[in-house]
């Protein structure tokens, strides 16, 4: 996280520096992130940029979360249509969501494509970090939904966490090949209008196995 003197700095410098930063991030790998070039931008000297941050990989940790806050902060101010929609629904909103927020901030969207896509020296712990956080979420998601009544109540909430969790982590990939997306490219300027309506359709197909099975009724 950022040191206290960061958050003590005047709103408007704070949040110049870290427009500058996402800009920065959003254009270039983190390897190819330059601290010179950012501080020259953002017009402070190179030794303050150490008394704000311990160094390259802090700033972009704190991005990574402040990417995670803005989303979340994005589908929090667009309810669900109904707030007790099944999970599947649910799931379907979360996504178009998800799509939408790249549309109304790609900057901040494309810092977060280039963690999941590119090649971050810590790219894996990054991975296991979002991982944990979704287990958690989908847990309390198929606890709510066996509450409903749309989730069987013979399902261990921790057995469908990982299992849900370990589908739309390789679903992700999937989207890549199905689409035909270059993962460079998505990092680069994110889903073109044309690619979001196939997105849907490719949510919709999975979602409809995720809650139907592959069984014979």
């Amino acid at each position: 996280m950022p040191k206290e003197t960061f958050f003590n700095l005047p709103d408007e410098k704070r949040r110049r520096i870290v427009d500058v930063a996402i800009d920065e991030f959003a254009e270039n790998s983190y390897r190819n992130v330059s601290v010179s070039r950012l501080v020259a931008r953002a017009d402070i000297a190179k030794g303050s940029f150490y008394q704000y941050f311990e160094d390259k990989r802090d700033l972009y940790l704190y991005l990574l979360d402040l990417a995670s806050e803005e989303k979340l902060a994005f589908l929090q101010a667009q309810e669900p249509p109904d707030p007790q929609m099944a999970l599947f629904a649910y799931l379907r909103w979360l996504y178009e969501g998800g799509a939408r927020f790249q549309f109304s901030h790609p900057r901040l969207a494309q810092v977060g494509y280039r963690a999941l896509y590119t090649d971050a020296p810590f790219r894996e712990e990054l991975l296991m970090r979002m991982k944990n956080a979704a287990t958690a979420f989908y847990r309390q998601l198929i606890e709510q939904g066996i509450e409903r009544g749309d989730i069987d109540p013979r399902v261990d909430p921790d057995m469908a966490a990982f299992v849900l969790g370990t589908l739309l982590n390789e679903f992700g990939n999937y989207l890549i090949e199905q689409i035909g997306l270059d993962p460079q490219r998505l990092a680069e300027s994110g889903l073109s209008a044309e690619e979001y309506e196939r997105f849907g359709e490719q949510v919709d197909a999975f979602l409809y196995v995720l809650e139907h099975g592959i069984g014979s009724d």
